[in-house]
């Protein structure tokens, strides 16, 4: 478990510059939000998509090597050889970040950082005598506003046309992997190929059917431990429900993505969540 590092540190002490950039290494933006540095590394991995080398990328071993000839610390000095060479965040990498960490003390350290960043860009301004890029704190602020509201995660409400199988279940897989926990699927056609795309995925899974082939069943749960099946003929359409907060709606069986056309929604809304889970009876 990472030292959770205290309050009154100083933040700006964990920025340098790497590439033109300031950045932060992944361990100590782990520490600041007290989880394991493994942990946020898979979030990242999760959500690959979502940070492109300008909010994440790992350390060449030059550049690892003058960082630790300036900075003596037990951060620099846990990585063992050019195969572990640590990852960095920018500071939209890291605002990327807090989005998907979704918690409070996300939110505080999220604060603390971005201040941080700030203070340092002033810092390297200054020494590089470049004052015309220090913007007025009103304009910073409209600036950083903009760029969180830009990186929010937008609602799903997607539409695929006959044909697009391999962007429909690309969809699928991306919803899939947002789970931390647990991963709740309804489809009355679920069979061997759901079947395929889930056997892989390190979740409790709970798979709701009318029409699981009780073979088929037998055999998979000989072999993978991961799914509870439950059979329910209480639907007609196909749901999704991700460590029970997130709520998906399917128009097409999970088996046929792409064959015709469908649309897949997400649905924020508590209350139809809350029923279709009570309707399981979990």
């Amino acid at each position: 478990m990472n030292t959770i590092i205290k309050k009154d540190t100083m933040v700006e002490s964990m920025i340098f510059e790497v590439r033109g950039v300031q950045v932060m290494l992944s361990s100590d933006v782990s520490k600041l939000y007290q989880v394991e540095t493994k942990v946020l590394n898979q979030t990242i991995k999760r959500n690959i998509k979502r940070f492109p080398e300008q909010f994440c990328f790992q350390l060449t071993e030059k550049e690892f090597t003058n960082l630790r000839s300036h900075f003596v610390t037990s951060s620099y000095n846990n990585y063992g050889g050019t195969r572990y060479l640590p990852y960095v965040l920018t500071e939209q990498g890291i605002m990327m970040l807090s989005g998907l960490l979704k918690s409070d003390i996300a939110v505080k350290v999220n604060i603390r950082i971005i201040d941080a960043f700030v203070k340092m860009k002033r810092y390297f301004a200054n020494e590089n005598n470049s004052k015309e890029i220090i913007i007025n704190h009103e304009n910073r602020l409209l600036v950083l506003e903009n760029t969180l509201e830009r990186f929010k995660e937008k609602k799903l409400n997607k539409i695929f046309f006959e044909g697009q199988i391999y962007d429909s279940y690309s969809i699928l897989i991306d919803i899939l992997n947002k789970a931390n926990k647990e991963i709740i699927v309804i489809d009355n056609y679920a069979g061997k190929e759901l079947l395929d795309i889930i056997k892989s995925i390190d979740r409790k899974i709970i798979l709701v059917s009318k029409n699981i082939n009780k073979v088929l069943e037998s055999k998979y749960s000989k072999q993978y431990s991961n799914i509870l099946f439950i059979n329910n003929d209480s639907f007609h359409d196909r749901f999704i429900i991700i460590d029970r907060n997130k709520l998906y709606c399917c128009g097409a069986s999970f088996k046929d993505l792409g064959k015709k056309c469908f649309s897949i929604n997400e649905l924020n809304d508590k209350k139809y969540l809350d029923r279709i889970i009570k309707t399981i009876n979990l």
